[in-house]
C-alpha cells in the first residue's frame, strides 16, 4: 500500500513542548557521563539511589494476595473502593468536624485525578471567574484548570530575594484582587515546589481572607502526612494533627465548604498504582447528596471506575492497627533520610564557601527545595557538572545520597561563582 498524505484537520494546532519534568528525563537519559545526577521528579529514592518499596507495602501486598478470589478483576463501583476512600478521609480530617453525611469522597487516579475531577466539578458547579494558584505551584495545576476553561491567576508566594514566603503580598493580593466565588488552591503541607509552608498564625489569616472574600478553598494534599519539620511532628511520631493542621483548621471553622485532593503516591510509594481520593466538605447532607450525584456522573464520563489493586493495598495499611504503626516507621525513615540529605547538602555548600545564603535549604520541608538558582546557573550545572534539575532551580532532595551530594554541591558552587 503506497504512502500518501492528506491535508490534516490538525495542521493548524500549536506545537506543545514536552512537560519540563519529562524533557529533563530525556536529556538525562541521553547523557553518557558516568557522574550524571538527576534531581527532578518527586520520586523517593533510598540511600543507594534506587526506588524504595516500603516494607509495609510488601506486607500489605501479601495480605491482599492471600485474600483474593475470582472477583479480583471485577469492576469497582463508580466511587471506588469504599474501605479505602473512607479511611483516607478519616486520615485527613481525624475526628470529623461536620456530620459524616456532609462529606462526599471518591477514589481517583492519584492526586492528578483528584485535582482534575475536582476542577471539572467546581468549574461546572461554581463557575468561578478564576482559580488562584500560588506563584510558583505544581506545574500541572495550571494545566488542569486551563483544560476546564477557568482563568488561571496567581498569588505571590516565593520571594526570590529573601528566599522566603512572600506572605504580606500574598494576603494583599487575595484581599484586593479576588472575586467572590473564585477557587483558591492551597498546599496542605510541604508546598510543591518551594518546601515553604505558612505558620499556624498565617494559616489562620489565610482562612480569614477566604471567609471574607468568599473564596472556595481547594487543598492539594500530595505530601500531607508524609514529611515534617522534625522528628517530633507528623507521621514521624504518629501525630497526625500537625501535618493536617491547616486543612482541619479550615474544616473545623464550620463557615466554609471546601475540597481536598489526596494522593498516596509518595507517602506509600504507590506511584504506578495511581491511588488517590477527592473529598468535598459541604454545608448540609442535602447539598452532599447533590454533589455526589454530579461527581459520580463526571467520574463515569472520565474513567468509569478507578483501579482496584492499589486502593486495596492502601486500605489494608490504613485499617490494620499493626500495619499502620509500621507505616509510621517507614515514613519516619523516609523523612529522616531526606532531612539528613538537606543537612549534608547545606554542610557541603558551607564548607565550599559557596556564594550566597543557603539557610533556606534547612528551613524548607518535604521532598523539594527551591534553591534560588537562576536558569543560567541551572544550565551551567548541567553543562559542566552533568547535574540535571528544573530550570526553576527546584531540586528533589530525595535524589541526593552520600555518593552524589558532594558532586552536586560542587556543581552548585561552580555555577554560583561564574560571572
Amino acid at each position: 500500500m503506497g504512502s500518501h498524505s492528506i491535508e490534516s484537520l490538525f495542521s493548524e494546532l500549536d506545537d506543545i513542548p514536552l512537560d519540563p519534568h519529562y524533557a529533563l528525563k530525556e536529556d538525562f537519559s541521553a547523557d553518557t557521563s558516568p557522574s550524571k545526577v538527576i534531581l527532578g521528579s518527586g520520586i523517593y529514592r533510598d540511600k543507594d539511589g534506587k526506588p524504595w518499596v516500603l516494607p509495609t507495602v510488601v506486607e500489605a501486598e501479601e495480605i491482599v494476595k492471600a485474600s483474593e478470589d475470582s472477583g479480583r478483576y471485577d469492576y469497582l463501583p463508580i466511587p471506588g473502593y469504599a474501605p479505602f476512600y473512607t479511611a483516607a478521609r478519616d486520615l485527613l480530617f481525624g475526628a470529623l468536624s461536620s456530620p459524616e453525611e456532609n462529606f462526599v469522597s471518591v477514589q481517583t487516579i492519584s492526586g492528578t485525578g483528584a485535582n482534575s475531577l475536582g476542577a471539572h466539578f467546581l468549574s461546572n458547579a461554581l463557575k468561578p471567574s478564576a482559580v488562584w494558584l500560588s506563584n510558583p505551584s505544581w506545574v500541572n495545576h495550571a494545566n488542569i484548570w486551563k483544560s476546564v476553561g477557568v482563568a488561571v491567576r496567581s498569588y505571590p508566594y516565593w520571594n526570590p530575594e529573601r528566599k522566603a514566603l512572600d506572605f504580606e503580598d500574598m494576603i494583599q493580593t487575595l484581599t484586593l484582587e479576588t472575586t467572590p466565588g473564585d477557587v483558591i488552591v492551597l498546599h496542605g503541607c510541604a508546598h510543591n515546589p518551594t518546601g515553604l509552608d505558612p505558620t499556624k498564625d498565617q494559616w489562620k489569616m489565610i482562612a480569614n481572607v477566604c471567609e471574607r472574600r468568599e473564596l472556595f478553598p481547594f487543598f492539594d494534599c500530595a505530601y500531607t502526612q508524609e514529611l515534617t519539620r522534625d522528628n517530633s511532628q507528623g507521621f514521624a511520631s504518629g501525630n497526625l494533627d500537625e501535618d493536617a493542621w491547616a486543612l482541619r483548621h479550615f474544616a473545623f471553622r464550620g463557615s466554609m465548604e471546601l475540597a481536598v485532593a489526596q494522593s498516596f503516591s509518595k507517602n506509600m510509594g504507590l506511584y504506578g498504582e495511581r491511588v488517590g481520593a477527592l473529598h468535598l466538605l459541604t454545608g448540609s447532607p442535602d447539598a452532599a447528596g447533590k454533589v455526589k450525584g454530579h461527581i459520580l456522573r463526571l467520574q463515569r464520563g472520565l474513567i468509569s471506575q478507578p483501579p482496584k489493586r492499589g486502593a486495596t493495598i492502601a486500605a489494608t495499611i490504613l485499617k490494620d492497627t499493626t500495619l499502620f504503626q509500621k507505616w509510621l516507621a517507614d515514613l519516619c525513615e523516609m523523612s529522616s533520610r531526606i532531612k539528613c540529605m538537606r543537612q549534608a547538602l547545606y554542610d557541603e555548600l558551607i564548607s565550599l564557601g559557596t556564594p550566597g545564603n543557603w539557610d533556606h535549604i534547612l528551613t524548607q520541608i518535604g521532598m523539594f527545595s527551591y534553591t534560588g538558582l537562576s536558569p543560567e546557573q541551572v544550565s551551567s550545572m548541567r553543562n559542566d557538572g552533568h547535574v540535571y534539575i528544573l530550570s526553576s532551580g527546584r531540586i528533589s532532595v530525595s535524589g541526593l545520597n552520600n555518593a552524589n551530594v558532594k558532586h552536586v554541591a560542587r556543581a552548585i558552587d561552580k555555577a554560583c561563582r561564574k560571572e
